[in-house]
């Protein structure tokens, strides 16, 4: 798996990450979607890794990705800034996964 960022999603991210220990964690996140498939791919801000969390080279910072949820991702992934928004898009060559991609700051690892 290949994520790159963009240099417009690195500086926004530079400021953020600049003052904190916490690492960045691309979560499929499934609470209130209705089921485990229904999802939204998310910014996190953890703590560390959990058990099924693997982390992935960019050209920026290591990202944590869970493993069993790596299928609903493509292999070549962009995460770029929206401008003027506040939140990021994750995109590939082939669909856009998220257009606003909310960056949150989680204070304890949960599911």
């Amino acid at each position: 798996m290949n994520i790159t960022f963009t240099d417009r999603a690195m500086q926004q991210l530079e400021q953020i990450l600049s003052n904190t220990k916490k690492r960045l964690k691309l979560k499929y996140d499934t609470e209130g979607c209705g089921c485990a498939v229904s999802g939204v791919p998310t910014l996190w801000l953890v703590d560390q890794a959990e058990e099924d969390d693997i982390a992935i080279e960019t050209n920026y910072v290591p990202v944590l990705l869970e493993k069993s949820r790596l299928v609903f991702y493509d292999d070549k992934m962009v995460i770029d800034a929206v401008e003027g928004a506040g939140c990021f898009l994750l995109k590939s060559s082939n669909q856009i996964l998220n257009p606003r991609m909310s960056l949150v700051e989680v204070s304890e690892q949960h599911e």
